[in-house]
């Protein structure tokens, strides 16, 4: 195995595990790590939360490598650009090409944005997105007292970003299509809820609405939204979700819709068929989750990255060892995604997939809803998620029971 490599496309958290879990079931072969950022490693969500607020720098955030992963071949701010899966080779965007024994996708997301016509979509036009470690940097400088905000979009980093601005001393509008911030995961009574603590701190929405038009030539100078509303603006955020970064894996059978489609044992399906050797892992992984169900789920929580990266590296190992290969991978596997946020003093911790329940699924377990609480979010019977704002030790006893799904206990018995 000493003579193998192991390329891992993506220098992020999921990248990052998948080579420390290699190295802990003992491949000794070659690990070589790209990425498309300049820097190591470092905790994303931290920057549209604490490190936004404070003072930000790669050295707080930087996440330690394992004692014994110290001896990865780093090539950042190098990315892949195109692969051939046939012939085992990735290349670079300087035109390299590197061939692989088995290859992991660890791309991740990037921000989306507006196409619509306006001011460059650039940090020094005004139009800010916060993704990356650079993102941040340019977005905290303009995130001065009296600064007037506007964020497009009301999910969690929009809501996040939005309160930051606010304890920073900007003046805030947020915009949203929906009919309530973060409503799609959390279900419209704690919705409100969040809504109504956020207007308590000032911030003003703009629900049901789109943006038709961003105005200023060179810089943003404000925003026009869909039912004529003009609102002058120093800074846009665009926090409107996620794209996949899977464009160097075109071209090869993949089902590329949304992230990377892959089987239980993380192995990505090209014409419904696994190849052996090639992993997805992380925020572009789409895969099944017994603990749920059999459909192919893509889950961006802080947690997915460390889960699927172990998982990859437990199948690649075995079958780059051609040890107990077959078994491994007929062993199911499943993960319980988690997320946090900070916005204000409120702290929210979630275990599941609230987003599964059903409309009329969703229900008070503990606390009060106008202070500390614990949502439950119900399908059928099932409890497939948990939302806590504080009362942490009371939320963190309820993750054992998220997910155990109907259809395995009636696998079980059939």
């Amino acid at each position: 195995m000493t003579s193998q490599r192991v390329v891992i496309a993506g220098a992020g958290l999921g990248g990052l595990r998948t080579a420390e879990a290699l190295r802990a079931h003992g491949f000794e072969g070659e690990i070589v790590i790209f990425g498309d950022e300049a820097h190591a490693p470092y905790n994303r969500p931290p920057l549209s939360k604490e490190a936004l607020y404070g003072e930000i720098s790669h050295e707080k955030l930087a996440f330690r490598v394992r004692s014994t992963a110290t001896d990865l071949t780093w090539r950042l701010n190098d990315p892949i650009a195109g692969s051939d899966l046939d012939a085992h080779t990735v290349t670079l965007a300087s035109g390299e090409v590197v061939s692989y024994d088995a290859l992991v996708a660890a791309t991740g997301v990037s921000a989306r944005r507006l196409p619509i016509p306006g001011p460059p979509a650039t940090a020094a036009a005004g139009r800010h997105v916060i993704r990356t470690l650079d993102d941040a940097f340019a977005l905290r400088a303009s995130l001065t007292p009296g600064a007037r905000v506007v964020v497009l979009g009301a999910g969690f980093i929009g809501c996040e970003v939005a309160a930051t601005a606010r304890q920073l001393g900007c003046e805030v509008h947020c915009v949203a299509i929906d009919s309530h911030p973060m409503i799609r995961p959390l279900g419209i009574e704690l919705a409100a809820e969040l809504q109504r603590r956020h207007e308590a701190q000032g911030v003003v929405f703009h629900l049901g609405v789109g943006l038709t038009a961003f105005e200023g030539d060179d810089r943003v100078t404000g925003v026009v939204l869909s039912d004529g509303t003009e609102l002058a603006a120093d800074v846009v955020v665009e926090a409107l979700g996620s794209r996949c970064n899977v464009e160097w894996l075109d071209g090869h059978g993949l089902d590329l819709t949304d992230g990377v489609l892959t089987d239980n044992a993380l192995r990505a399906l090209r014409d419904g068929v696994a190849l052996d050797g090639v992993a997805a892992v992380g925020d572009i992984a789409r895969y099944p989750n017994p603990r749920f169900d059999q459909r192919p789920w893509r889950v961006e929580h802080w947690s997915i990255p460390t889960d699927t990266g172990r998982r990859a590296a437990t199948v690649l190992n075995a079958y780059l060892s051609e040890t107990d290969y077959a078994d491994i991978v007929a062993t199911e596997w499943d993960a319980l995604p988690a997320f946090w946020s900070d916005q204000y003093e409120i702290r929210m911790q979630s275990y599941g997939m609230p987003g599964l329940a059903d409309a009329d699924g969703i229900r008070l377990l503990e606390g009060d809803l106008h202070g500390e609480c614990v949502m439950g979010y119900h399908r059928g019977e099932d409890l497939v998620g948990v939302v806590g704002i504080g009362m942490l030790k009371v939320v963190n006893g309820y993750r054992h029971e998220v997910g155990t799904a109907t259809w395995i206990r009636e696998r079980a018995t059939s």
